[in-house]
């Protein structure tokens, strides 16, 4: 029987902030009573000592007034003291029951949440440290829900993404065993880029993964920011060429060395690069700008292409998030490249932007990198 009451006590906050409210009060009246102790008599002889010059000096009528003085401050203390332990036992039965609703409110909507109920709220009833904790636990409450609505969009985005190939190879392979399709090179080499495209696919994840997770290897060295641009201007040049898509390059002189990943910042720049080419129709216009930005270097690239809407600008660097939404997934990638991008930057201390005034009226993406290496 002790033991479940002491369990009562360990678990029910509401009882422990009574039992210290009571615990306070308790020692305010024995500090209370100790103090009428101490202080009664002397004050009781003054008291008789100056009656004295009234009352004679008869010993039994001092006797008497003492004891009945006694009796009044006795009376009047005990009165004092259980109208106050009444009145403090109901105020900390209030206080203490206000302050545990809300955090067993919190208590209820954590088990909701836990059960899977993303959209539950605690209410913010006071602008103390307790409405703080109802907001941050909202706050909580919030990105939970954004966190488990990415987890779902991201299993959606990569079976939508693994379903195209998938289906490819199988409608090829079951054409290849009814004989409808002829197993001539063409046909592998279709097969082979399906596979490529899986391959692919993979890769990039296995990438944002480890992002994401914060365990991208880096390997920094100190480059030439100028050198690292003109190597991936001369790797695409031919595609834009191809597609008759005009590729301008603008390089401030003397440009100082950075030390970064070349590899990764390079990753960065086909990225954009390409995303620029593939977005902009022929005839139209790319350039790419490196410039000294303060204590960074800054890379932009901008063209004359599709443009981005304003309401998907906020979202573009999300996992698998397409501006357009009908483009098929053969035509343009994993739709990872610019999260991924996003967190090479970052792990770089630099930080990157996309700009567009609208549909048709092309597109400017950019990136920082500090002059100073990243402290680990």
């Amino acid at each position: 029987m002790m033991q479940r009451l002491l369990d009562f006590f360990r678990r029910n906050l509401s009882v422990k902030l009574f039992l210290s409210y009571l615990i306070v009060i308790l020692v305010g009246v024995i500090v209370l009573a100790g103090a009428v102790q101490i202080q009664t008599p002397a004050a009781i002889q003054r008291h008789i000592e100056r009656m004295e010059s009234h009352l004679g000096t008869d010993p039994g009528l001092a006797e008497d007034l003492r004891v009945n003085f006694i009796r009044a401050i006795n009376e009047i203390t005990t009165t004092a003291v259980i109208v106050s332990l009444i009145a403090a036992i109901a105020v900390s039965l209030f206080t203490s029951q206000r302050i545990v609703q809300p955090i067993r409110a919190m208590m209820q909507a954590s088990r909701e949440i836990a059960a899977g109920n993303f959209k539950r709220r605690v209410a913010v009833v006071s602008e103390d440290e307790l409405g703080a904790l109802a907001e941050s636990f909202n706050q909580m409450a919030e990105e939970l829900e954004l966190t488990e609505q990415r987890r779902l969009n991201l299993i959606g985005d990569v079976a939508h993404e693994l379903r195209t190939p998938l289906t490819n190879l199988r409608t090829m392979l079951e054409a290849l065993t009814d004989g409808v399709l002829p197993p001539d090179p063409a046909t592998f080499q279709t097969m082979n880029h399906e596979v490529l495209r899986l391959q692919r696919l993979v890769q990039d994840l296995q990438e944002l993964s480890r992002a994401e997770a914060g365990e991208m290897a880096m390997f920094p060295e100190w480059v030439d920011p100028a050198q690292l641009v003109s190597s991936v201007v001369d790797r695409l040049a031919l595609q834009f060429h191809d597609k008759g898509v005009a590729l301008h390059v603008n390089m401030e002189p003397d440009l100082p060395m950075i030390f970064v990943d070349p590899a990764r910042i390079t990753q960065v720049l086909v990225n954009i690069l390409g995303n620029a080419l593939q977005y902009t129709p022929g005839g139209g216009q790319v350039w790419v700008a490196v410039r000294r930005g303060g204590d960074a270097i800054e890379f932009v690239v901008r063209d004359t292409g599709r443009g981005i809407p304003a309401e998907d600008l906020p979202h573009i660097f999300e996992r698998f998030y397409r501006v357009d939404k009908s483009r098929a997934r053969a035509s343009g990638g994993s739709g990872i490249g610019l999260t991924i991008s996003k967190h090479i930057v970052e792990a770089h201390g630099g930080r990157i932007w996309a700009k567009s005034e609208g549909p048709g009226k092309g597109s400017e993406f950019g990136f920082t990198l500090p002059l100073s290496p990243k402290s680990s």
